[in-house]
């Protein structure tokens, strides 16, 4: 009997792809893909393994068209578990869960759960071991790992990384059996070596066109210094640069710099915020090329997107090579979120595992690091340290405001600091002083913004920036005056920026109220800032936003206490508290050790909270029998709040367009991207409130949409989407 892995459409059954081929090319891939960690032959036997269960007649007579489902992806784990003792344990994690995800181990009475399904019932797939060479237990060798993270914890990511090797290698030769054309775009044709002169040269001419400044030699001493030190051995560096510094290309200097010297395969971005990702992608493409730059997170559209999706079709070469980059990140330089990044190494699934094999060998550069959510700060460094230790990467945690780490790390590993002399430099680029002014209420802090010509205040929630904002408008002109809060969607939000930033340039009154969504590198540049008091990392972050150009000898930005409001609970009220007892202990709060003392006081009061979730525990819990609840994992790793729901605002005459499209598309979620814009994030309760008062239409059966005749009364050209229901005037005391 002949077996097949895959019927292939209008084809001959002789032409199928031969399942014997499937194994031994899908072991290969693996077993490539696993080399960069010293695992080649336990993921060469993965990959033997997986489709043991395709040999069972019931599953190749569905093939024919002559049966139901089939469980094909337990064969193998059984026949891993019962050969290769505690190897085989950690391949059939792998090889059951290459289509519907890593599971938990579980209990028997769990049908999902590993230990059951290696004592279910299956078909018969004796066929196998006659055709397939199985490689003995003699051939197998763990590989050598560093276990300073905890020996639970170095095997669980070892699995991690092996599922990756094998459900990437499954999808490319089915891919190259299946669709020629399109598995022949993902062609490696790049080389680092000459990205990093494309660099060199383009940094040159920048330099050459630099005025003759104390600042621009420090920036080019910050450069000199990551050219320097993107000689070392790999490891975890920190690189702590003022804002002005010119960290971007510095650290993208570095490397490149630094993967061309240790052979690295790629550079990958991490970064907090979509708003900051669109700048620094920009950077990159102008400078390296866009067919070389991979931007991977909720609001990029891929060029020509909604019409391959909506046709099922191509849209052009480039387009489809970054689509497809995407699903394994077999690019040179991705920039994405610390979601997108961290969410996916402790993720199950398939889609978002495939990608992880290629995040080893490769230089990670976590900008914004002080922004790698505190609740999950335990977990994600255990990840980037594991990264280091045993995956041949060099992490790079990048930041004006350095968060105090060293004694959250595994004992023995200690970050190198790329620049020398973070506190000189922090002395040279300051171009802002801090000053406490106590509690104001909102009719002094309207006093204040109006006699300032150009000013941005920043509070601690949608409430208070929409009351400031009306107060305001009512003694200022209307078009003086600016709001920005998530009650925006981000195309609305755009568009007001744009005004902002111009009105700056052209020296027009411009005086800006906004929660803090505008510190996450929003690049504007105020003579006067007002916070409302916060932590020290995010007084830093709105200091970052005032004399930025240093156009200025030096600019202020005023802390004060709201009087009329109070402090939100919880995680922002504490901060809060620490930023207010180092504002009364310093002059200059954002000096570099003040900043540490600040970051290490947060850390111990928070010390129970830095894994909010319990990962860790969860993963020691049951290690000696290698007993791990990757799925249970996965689903409580989240580092978004998910209990919310879009609205999609109708702003302008390109959303309705798309919104009529989607209406008749056989295709629906291939617009998902291009409404992301559009999108008004709204918590469960709230959306249920707009349900019931009718405010939404669903369209497609998968969008909901704000009515055309809600909108005039609902969704404001100043605020966003006005509250009206109580659910929504509770929450207006939030931040989403």
């Amino acid at each position: 009997m002949v077996f097949y892995a895959h019927s292939i459409k209008d084809k001959d059954k002789d032409k199928w792809h031969l399942l014997k081929d499937h194994l031994q090319e899908t072991a290969s891939i693996a077993s490539k893909n696993a080399s960069k960690f010293n695992s080649e032959k336990i993921a060469y036997l993965a990959g033997i393994l997986h489709d043991a269960g395709k040999y069972a007649p019931e599953f190749q007579r569905r093939l024919e068209g002559k049966g139901g489902k089939v469980d094909h992806s337990t064969a193998g784990a059984v026949v891993a578990e019962k050969n290769f003792k505690s190897l085989g344990r950690l391949i059939a994690y792998i090889v059951s869960g290459h289509h519907s995800g890593i599971p938990d181990w579980g209990s028997e009475a769990d049908d999902s759960a590993l230990a059951s399904r290696l004592n279910k019932k299956l078909c018969n797939y004796s066929a196998f071991e006659e055709e397939i060479d199985i490689p003995s237990i003699s051939e197998q060798s763990f590989p050598k790992l560093s276990t300073i993270n905890g020996e639970g914890f170095t095997v669980h990511f070892l699995i991690r990384f092996l599922y990756s090797c094998l459900v990437d290698a499954d999808f490319l030769d089915t891919e190259k059996a299946l669709d020629v054309s399109k598995s022949a775009l993902r062609e490696k044709d790049y080389s680092l070596k000459t990205l990093n002169k494309v660099l060199d040269d383009s940094i040159d001419i920048i330099c050459a066109k630099s005025q003759d400044t104390h600042i621009n030699h420090k920036r080019k001493e910050i450069l000199d210094s990551c050219r320097q030190k993107s000689l070392h051995n790999p490891g975890l560096f920190t690189l702590t640069v003022p804002t002005g510094g010119g960290k971007t290309l510095s650290s993208l200097s570095f490397a490149l710099r630094h993967a061309v010297k240790h052979g690295k395969d790629r550079i990958i971005y991490v970064i907090p915020y979509t708003s900051i990702i669109e700048q620094n992608a920009k950077v990159f493409k102008d400078i390296l090329g866009e067919e070389y730059v991979l931007e991977h997170h909720s609001n990029f559209a891929f060029p020509g997107e909604s019409k391959w999706e909506a046709q099922g079709e191509f849209a052009g070469k480039l387009e489809d090579k970054l689509k497809l980059s995407a699903e394994n990140w077999e690019m040179p330089l991705i920039v994405t979120t610390n979601v997108q990044f961290f969410e996916s190494l402790y993720a199950s699934r398939s889609s978002k595992c495939r990608k992880l094999h290629n995040v080893t060998n490769s230089v990670i550069i976590v900008d914004e690091a002080q922004m790698i959510p505190t609740g999950f700060l335990k977990p994600c460094l255990s990840a980037l340290s594991e990264l280091t230790l045993n995956f041949n990467s060099t992490v790079v945690l990048c930041t004006a405001t350095q968060p105090a780490i060293q004694k959250l790390l595994p004992e023995g590993v200690e970050p190198i600091e790329i620049v020398d002399e973070p506190e000189d430099l922090y002395q040279n680029f300051k171009r802002v002083k801090v000053e406490n002014i106590g509690d104001i209420s909102d009719e002094e802090l309207v006093d204040m913004l109006r006699k300032n010509n150009q000013a941005l205040c920043i509070v601690n929630s949608k409430k208070h920036a929409r009351l400031i904002f009306e107060q305001l408008k009512e003694k200022c002109c209307g078009e003086d005056c600016f709001h920005l809060s998530t009650r925006m969607c981000a195309a609305h939000r755009t568009e007001v920026l744009k005004v902002i930033k111009q009105r700056l340039e052209d020296n027009l009154p411009c005086r800006v109220i906004s929660t803090q969504l505008i510190e996450a590198g929003v690049d504007v540049d105020f003579p006067v800032v007002y916070r409302s008091m916060a932590g020290i990392d995010s007084v830093a972050q709105a200091a970052g936003r005032c004399n930025r150009e240093g156009k200025l000898n030096m600019g202020v930005a005023y802390v004060f206490y709201p009087e009329n409001h109070g402090m939100p609970k919880g995680w922002l009220k504490r901060t809060a508290e620490l930023g207010k007892t180092a504002l009364e202990r310093t002059h200059d709060p954002l000096k570099p050790t003040e900043v540490e003392s600040y970051f290490s006081a947060l850390y111990e009061i928070e010390d129970e909270k830095l894994d909010k979730e319990g990962v860790i525990p969860k993963i020691k819990e049951q290690e000696r029998a290698l007993q791990f609840p990757f799925r249970t994992i996965a689903e409580s790793f989240k580092l978004i709040n998910e209990f919310t729901s879009t609205v999609i605002i109708p702003w302008d005459e390109d959303c309705r367009t798309i919104l009529a499209d989607v209406e008749y598309s056989h295709f629906p979620g291939g617009y998902v991207r291009k409404l992301q814009k559009y999108g008004v994030e709204v918590y469960d309760q709230e959306f249920k409130d707009l349900i019931e008062v009718e405010a939404l239409e669903e369209v497609a059966g998968r969008f909901y949409v704000l009515k055309e005749e809600m909108y005039d009364k609902h969704y404001s050209k100043e605020i966003g989407l006005k509250p009206f229901t109580e659910s929504m005037y509770f929450n207006d005391n939030l931040i989403i």
